[in-house]
């Protein structure tokens, strides 16, 4: 079975999330910045055979499209060459969790900036592993 990859899009850093093998668990893995993604998303995809990869779509809190939502399906359409599938989720409120529970674990501010979007990434895709995704039925394969 391939792995799936998990993106917390963000202007300036884009979270990256790993699948185990059997694609039941997620783990943060890396923080890129945009101009980096591409190149590091085509590493990822060959070294670890990922079949899938599930963007976090930025929405407002009525559901609706926001700033960031053209800057994610972005993303999907950049890897539409790596011969993956493309599904958006939305992923409200899952860097407010990252951060919530790197503040619960006692992170210093300086350490939870430099992992949260992995964090919210991990969230986003256990979620989808999980099928647990608010609006899952809407979810679209952009290949």
């Amino acid at each position: 079975m391939s792995r799936v990859l998990g993106v917390d899009y963000g202007d300036t850093r884009i979270g990256i999330a790993i699948s185990d093998p059997l694609g039941l668990t997620a783990r943060p893995l890396e923080v890129v910045t945009p101009d980096r993604f591409v190149d590091r998303m085509r590493e990822l995809v060959e070294e670890h055979e990922v079949g899938t990869v599930v963007i976090g779509l930025p929405t407002t809190l009525r559901g609706g499209e926001s700033s960031s939502t053209e800057g994610a399906r972005s993303l999907g359409k950049d890897l539409e060459d790596l011969g993956v599938d493309v599904v958006f989720v939305d992923e409200r409120f899952t860097s407010r969790m990252a951060e919530s529970a790197l503040l619960e674990s006692g992170m210093k501010r300086r350490e939870r900036r430099a992992t949260v979007d992995k964090v919210a990434a991990a969230i986003i895709l256990q979620s989808y592993l999980d099928g647990n995704f608010p609006g899952q039925g809407d979810v679209k394969d952009h290949r």
